[in-house]
């Protein structure tokens, strides 16, 4: 480490940075595609499907479960979407609200 350089942990970086309402609300909905992209190739994996086998069940091509699954896609997925990958999974989609705590 060069002198005169201060390290900074993580978290206090995303602490500072969050407070911010924009970069709060892109951080969020970042980590709830990532989310999503973990749950849908877990439970893929879980049901012994391919790509290609749960796009056919739910009425898409592979290319757009692998995006999925990739968490790369910057689109948000939509309901209809994952009602279909849930159907074709034997799931129940559920979604929900989660609260802040009030201070």
């Amino acid at each position: 480490m060069k002198a005169g350089h201060k390290r900074i942990a993580l978290k206090d970086v995303l602490k500072r940075e969050l407070k911010d309402p924009e970069i709060g609300f892109y951080f969020e909905r970042e980590k709830s595609i990532s989310e999503i992209a973990r749950l849908v190739r877990d439970a893929r994996l879980k049901a012994g499907l391919t790509q290609v086998q749960l796009a056919k069940k739910a009425l898409t091509s592979q290319a757009v479960i692998a995006r999925l699954e990739s968490g790369t896609d910057r689109r948000v997925p939509s309901l209809d979407l994952l009602e279909r990958i849930a159907g074709a999974l034997k799931a129940k989609l559920l979604l929900r609200f989660e609260y802040k705590e009030v201070a």
